[in-house]
């Protein structure tokens, strides 16, 4: 079957049963018409000043959900574990990455608390819809996603830069896909920029700092939008003692409609 048309519960069980944090290039593309999260898990005393993070900079972090210390699933993945069901996770101690693994069960305490945050491949959809390409998936390969120069507000521990993927966009088209996007807010809406990649601190657009660099065809135009692998390069730059985030492309498939997040 396609992975397009897999359900979220059947493609979040084809993660689970896979050992191989490599399997999966992305899951982008998966389980179409269901919204994907980012994830970002801190043990309890942080979790207030992520929160917090989190509402200062809801262009990169918008929340979806979050879990109680030590719960496991939610109505955004009903019967699933957040634990194993997305297919990579990156494990951080005190800001260094220390360990991609298929399943963060054996990082997991009673305290830990779990971020789940709206990801821009949930509105992707809406964009082929629009007859707005989106090259990462015509090209097979991981959305582009680049470190860039601007502040986040800083939060209690927290604390760093904006991470941003990008699309290239027809330069005839770069208004629709702005329309289109802006009606997903909770999956970080409309772009934060378009056009020269140096305004915002990117030197090369051939060498992302998460993900594949894509083939960017004459005539478009780089369009970016905040990334919900923020909260990586946040747990970077602020250093906390542990921090479990998904891999960067490889996200949770969660059981909410991407309409459900759509605004009139």
């Amino acid at each position: 079957m396609s992975h397009a048309l897999l359900t979220p519960d059947k493609a979040r069980a084809l993660f689970r049963e896979s050992s191989d944090p490599g399997a999966f290039a992305t899951t982008a593309g998966f389980s179409l018409g269901y919204a994907q999260a980012n994830l970002i898990a801190l043990d309890r005393k942080y979790a207030f000043d992520f929160l917090l993070f989190a509402q200062r900079n809801p262009k990169p972090c918008p929340i979806l959900g979050v879990l109680e210390p030590g719960q496991v699933n939610s109505e955004l993945l009903a019967g699933g574990d957040i634990r194993t069901d997305i297919p990579a996770y990156r494990v951080f101690r005190d800001g260094e990455l220390v360990e991609e693994v298929a399943d963060a069960t054996g990082y997991w305490t009673p305290g830990t608390v779990a971020f789940l945050i709206g990801c821009s491949f949930t509105f992707e959809q809406a964009l082929l819809d629009a007859n707005v390409p989106v090259a990462h998936i015509e090209q097979g390969r991981n959305v582009p996603m680049y470190l860039t120069d601007i502040d986040c507000v800083p939060a209690g521990a927290f604390s760093g830069k904006m991470v941003v993927s990008m699309r290239p966009i027809p330069a005839s088209q770069v208004s629709d896909a702005v329309r289109v996007t802006s009606r997903y807010p909770a999956v970080h809406g409309a772009p934060v920029h378009v056009g020269d990649p140096a305004a915002i601190g990117i030197s090369d657009l051939g060498a992302p700092d998460f993900g594949d660099a894509v083939d960017i065809a004459p005539g478009t135009i780089p369009v970016f939008w905040a990334c919900g692998v923020t909260p990586q390069s946040i747990v970077m730059n602020s250093r906390p003692d542990l921090a479990i985030c998904h891999s960067p492309g490889k996200m949770l498939v969660t059981d909410v409609r991407d309409s459900f997040y759509q605004v009139p």
